[in-house]
């Protein structure tokens, strides 16, 4: 049972939502983003999503892109990623941590590498957004031979034929991504949202966490209610953009927390 499934195991038992946050590693600096990293468990954070910095971050809109060259610029590699997840570990050796990102990192590193790598500094599970179904040799049964949960996304454009082959071999928990498009370029409708969620659960017996135009405890909470629970990463993320102190952006997710877990 990889810390991801103990999580969820936990909160279900307590019949609590979940809260999972996004951050873009190193950004703007290593520090500051260990910083953040470090105080989200105490803001209310179940999950930690770590973003993995990369230059052409397909899925992500501006504010996430942002963010990426930010860290890229600090000088922020896999390698300084692993290091930051290692020096969170030092503290706390139970909130999980997802590695968000791409799949040309980790490629260049050697996939067998990686996961030795990835394993030793605790990272829990892979979000790896380029890689579908059909690639799961490459990464994904690796992975959770390894120990990792594999964690997929399902859109609203998933329908019920490609579905199954989505969860195939998806572990820990189930990302619907509430909009079509890129991060922070929607908002999220409970009301549009809930069918889907219905539809997935049906199929699966995982954990399904909605993220994607989620940006206020008002939404989170909506979201939350209809789901197992809620991302919010592109309003964290502008709050880290816009140079808010630690202190603030530890405050706001805090407000983005107590909405889902009143849910």
């Amino acid at each position: 049972m990889t810390r991801i499934d103990a999580k969820f195991a936990a909160l279900n038992t307590a019949g609590r939502k979940a809260f999972v946050a996004y951050v873009m590693a190193g950004d703007p600096d290593f520090d500051t983003s260990l910083d953040v990293v470090k105080g989200l468990p105490s803001a209310g954070v179940d999950v930690i999503e770590l973003g993995l910095p990369f230059t052409d971050p397909m899925a992500d809109g501006p504010t996430i892109q942002l963010a990426g060259q930010r860290a890229l610029d600090a000088g922020m590699t896999l390698e300084r990623t692993l290091d930051l997840a290692r020096r969170f570990r030092e503290t706390d050796d139970t909130t999980p941590i997802v590695l968000m990102g791409y799949y040309n990192p980790i490629y260049n590193r050697g996939v067998d590498t990686f996961l030795v790598d990835a394993k030793a500094a605790g990272i829990d599970g892979l979000i790896v957004v380029d890689l579908p179904p059909e690639e799961d040799e490459e990464l994904c049964i690796p992975a959770q031979a390894a120990g990792l949960n594999f964690i997929r996304l399902a859109t609203p454009t998933t329908d019920d034929k490609r579905l199954p082959r989505v969860l195939q071999n998806t572990s820990g928990f189930v990302y619907y991504v509430s909009i079509t498009g890129i991060t922070g370029a929607g908002e999220a409708d409970s009301v549009d949202v809930a069918p889907e969620v219905s539809r997935i659960k049906s199929k699966t017996d995982l954990p399904v966490i909605v993220g994607f135009g989620i940006n206020t405890p008002e939404k989170s909470r909506a979201i939350a209610s209809v789901a197992d629970g809620a991302v919010v990463g592109s309003a964290i993320v502008s709050q880290i953009g816009a140079g808010k102190p630690v202190e603030e952006v530890l405050a706001f997710v805090k407000t983005l927390s107590d909405g889902a877990h009143s849910a």
